[in-house]
C-alpha cells in the first residue's frame, strides 16, 4: 500500500514537472523577439482578437466557448448571446469596430420572447449590464429599447413579500422559481438577492422610470434592513420569509458585490440613504472581518450574530475589494490588501478559487482566469500612480500566457498547483479580464479612469452621461 502511494506521489511529481517543462518552452516560443517587440497593451489587443476569432468560429451562437474541444455551450435550453454582449465594451474600448458593430447587430437580432428560465443575478451583469453598455456607447435608441424590455423581463422576479428577487424568472411568461437546481428553494444569496443597483439605476435614468431602480433598492434595504446587531449581513436568506438560513458573513462570492454596489452605485448616483447604507457597512467590514495574520492583512469569515471566526479563507473573487477601497479613499487598507493577494498569486503563479490562509491550504483549487486581483492593481496603479502594480498586472499576465494560453485561446484550469487544463472559458475573460489587463497597458493617456464607472462586469459606464440632479428624478430618491 505504502509503494501505490509512493507510485501515485512520483507519478504526480513527473507530471508536474512535465507540465512545467512545456508550460516554460510555451512561453519561450511564444516569447515577441526584440526586433518586433509590442507593447504591453497592444499584445493584449491581439491576444482579444485571437480568442474572439476563436469564439467567431467554434461558438457563435453559443453563450460560451470550450475552447479545448472546440465546440460551443448554452447556460440555458437556447442561447441568450452572453459571450457577445458581454465582450462588446472590450472590443469597444480597444478601437476594434467590425467586431462591436457585428455585436450590435446581433443583439438587436436577438429574441428575449424566450420560455427559458434565467438566474437573475447571472443575466443581469452580463445581459442587462452588456446591452445597457452598448447604449452608453452608441446612444442608439434601439438598443436601448432592447435594454428596457430585457429589464422589464426581468422586473417580476422582484415582486416576492420582501422585494428580494427570486432565484430566476421566465423571459415569456414572468413565472418564477427558486433554486432548486440546487436545493435551496426560495434561498439565495446575498449577492443574488442585491446586485442590482448599477444597472437598474442606469436603466431608470436612460428609460426616465423609477420603477427598475426602486426594485433594485427595495431589495437593498432588505438585506440592509435584516443585518445583525454587529451590521452584517448572513449569506444565505429566503426570499419569501426574509429569515437567514446561514449566518456565515464575509467578503467572498455570495455577498461581495452587494457591497460593492452600496458603495459603486453612489459614484453615478449619489443617493444619501444609500451612500449611509454604504458607510455603515464598511465600519462593520473593517471592525467583524479584518485581521492581522501572519504580518498581512486578511478578511476571515465571522458569523453574522457573534463576530465568532467560522474560517480563515479567502476565495479568488474576493481580491475585487482592494478596488472599492480604494475607489472610496481607503488606501491604506487598500494596498495592504493588495498585497496579500499579490502574495497569494506568487504562492501558486494563480489564485485558487479559495485558499485556507490559516492552515496554508488549498480548499478549492481550480481557477477560471479570474479578473478581480488585475481589477484591484489597476485601479491602485491609476488611483496611486505607484508603478510597481503596473509591474504586478504584466507578471499576472505573463504567468496567465504561460500555462492557459492554448492553440486556439485561454483556457481555466482545474489546479493551480498542476495547471491541469479545464476545457472553459468564461465569459468574464472577455468582458472583464482582458479588458483590464489592456486597460493598465494603455494607461491614462489611452483611456480616462476618472471619466468611468464599471459594473461588477466591467462594463464602463461614462460618469458625465448621468446628471445628478436629473438622477434625483428619474430614480426616485
Amino acid at each position: 500500500m505504502k509503494k501505490n502511494r509512493f507510485l501515485r506521489a512520483s507519478l504526480l511529481l513527473l507530471a508536474t514537472l512535465l507540465l512545467a517543462a512545456s508550460c516554460k518552452e510555451s512561453k519561450e516560443t511564444s516569447e515577441v523577439s526584440p526586433e518586433s517587440e509590442i507593447s504591453f497593451a497592444d499584445e493584449v489587443k491581439a491576444e482579444m482578437q485571437r480568442s474572439w476569432s476563436a469564439y467567431k468560429e467554434y461558438a457563435w451562437g453559443y453563450d460560451v466557448l470550450l475552447p479545448l474541444s472546440k465546440k460551443g455551450f448554452n447556460w440555458y435550453e437556447e442561447s441568450l448571446g452572453i459571450s457577445p454582449i458581454d465582450a462588446y465594451s472590450t472590443l469597444a474600448l480597444m478601437g476594434l469596430e467590425a467586431e462591436t458593430q457585428e455585436i450590435e447587430a446581433y443583439a438587436l437580432a436577438m429574441d428575449w420572447d424566450k420560455d427559458v428560465y434565467v438566474q437573475i443575478f447571472e443575466v443581469n451583469i452580463r445581459i442587462l449590464g452588456g446591452l445597457l453598455a452598448i447604449y452608453d456607447h452608441t446612444q442608439n435608441p434601439e438598443v436601448l429599447a432592447k435594454a428596457i424590455d430585457f429589464g422589464n423581463r426581468m422586473l417580476p422576479a422582484f415582486d416576492s413579500p420582501t422585494g428580494i428577487p427570486y432565484h430566476s424568472v421566465n423571459l415569456k411568461t414572468g413565472a418564477v422559481s427558486g433554486n432548486q437546481g440546487e436545493g435551496e428553494g426560495n434561498v439565495i444569496n446575498v449577492a443574488q438577492a442585491a446586485t442590482y443597483l448599477i444597472e437598474f439605476g442606469i436603466l431608470s435614468y436612460y428609460a426616465k422610470d423609477p420603477k427598475y431602480y426602486q426594485a433594485a433598492k427595495r431589495a437593498s434595504k432588505a438585506i440592509f434592513d435584516r443585518r445583525s446587531e454587529l451590521g452584517l449581513p448572513g449569506d444565505y436568506i429566503n426570499v419569501e420569509t426574509g429569515e437567514w438560513t446561514n449566518t456565515w458573513s464575509y467578503l467572498q462570492a455570495g455577498v461581495d458585490s452587494y457591497y460593492e454596489y452600496l458603495m459603486k452605485s453612489t459614484v453615478l448616483f449619489p443617493d444619501p440613504e444609500v451612500k449611509a447604507m454604504w458607510e455603515a457597512s464598511r465600519e462593520a467590514i473593517n471592525t467583524h472581518y479584518a485581521e492581522e495574520f501572519d504580518g498581512k492583512l486578511f478578511y476571515r469569515c465571522v458569523d453574522m450574530n457573534t463576530g465568532a471566526v467560522v474560517k480563515r479563507s479567502m476565495s479568488l473573487y474576493d481580491a475585487f475589494y482592494p478596488a472599492v477601497q480604494a475607489l472610496d479613499g481607503d488606501l491604506e487598507n487598500a494596498e495592504r490588501n493588495m498585497e496579500t493577494w499579490n502574495w497569494l498569486w506568487n504562492k501558486y503563479q494563480l489564485l485558487p478559487t479559495r485558499y485556507l490562509y490559516e492552515e496554508d491550504k488549498v480548499e478549492y483549487s481550480n481557477s477560471e482566469l479570474n479578473p478581480e486581483i488585475v481589477e484591484s492593481a489597476y485601479y491602485l496603479h491609476q488611483i496611486t500612480r505607484d508603478p510597481k502594480y503596473l509591474e504586478w498586472i504584466k507578471t499576472y499576465w505573463k504567468d496567465m500566457n504561460t500555462c492557459c494560453r492554448n492553440e486556439v485561446a485561454f483556457n481555466a484550469v482545474e489546479d493551480v498547483r498542476t495547471k491541469e487544463p479545464k476545457d472553459y472559458l468564461a465569459t468574464y475573460f472577455y468582458a472583464e479580464t482582458l479588458k483590464y489587463f489592456y486597460l493598465a497597458g494603455v494607461d491614462q493617456d489611452g483611456f480616462d479612469f476618472n471619466a468611468y464607472l464599471f459594473n461588477t462586469e466591467a462594463h464602463p459606464f461614462k460618469r458625465s452621461h448621468f446628471d445628478p440632479a436629473l438622477a434625483a428624478t428619474y430614480l426616485g430618491y
